[in-house]
């Protein structure tokens, strides 16, 4: 008996639609299960050229936790484009600031491979940070990452 392969074409591919409740979760912890839905790797016919992962809903996003001392201790840069302009932010500003949900999506974003697959996969990623999403009429399933492992919830 031959063992084959099977490799994903774009039209083979189901996706369905994940919703995650990120309030109380591990930033950190939250991203990798986030990552590895996009990128279609909890499925047996993961095929790493194709964008076969599942469609990820993320709500409560202001109320993801940090651990240890990252809120005052990380600063993100950035530059503004004028000589002179780079600017940084605690992860605290961050999540205070009127964009909460963009740490989430960067969390992800620097966890999948780069490239225009990458840039394919994070369309399917939609964050809000607060509990509710235009996103009802595709029925989503609910995913417990909370329930996942202990470490995975701070208090």
């Amino acid at each position: 008996m031959l063992k084959t392969t099977v490799a994903l074409k774009p039209a083979d591919v189901n996706k369905d639609w994940i919703l995650i409740d990120a309030e109380g979760v591990v930033l950190g912890r939250l991203a990798v299960v986030i990552a590895n839905r996009l990128r279609g790797k909890h499925k047996p016919q993961f095929t790493p050229h194709v964008d076969c992962g599942d469609n990820v809903i993320v709500i409560n996003a202001d109320k993801v936790k940090i651990t240890g001392n990252k809120l005052d201790g990380e600063t993100h840069y950035y530059h503004t484009g004028y000589s002179g302009g780079i600017k940084g932010r605690t992860l605290r500003q961050r999540l205070d600031s009127k964009f909460p949900e963009r740490v989430v999506e960067k969390a992800v974003e620097r966890m999948i491979t780069r490239g225009p697959l990458q840039r394919r996969q994070m369309k399917h990623l939609f964050v809000y940070a607060h509990p509710n999403h235009p996103h009802d009429a595709q029925t989503p399933k609910s995913l417990d990452v909370a329930g996942m492992n202990p470490k995975n919830r701070r208090g």
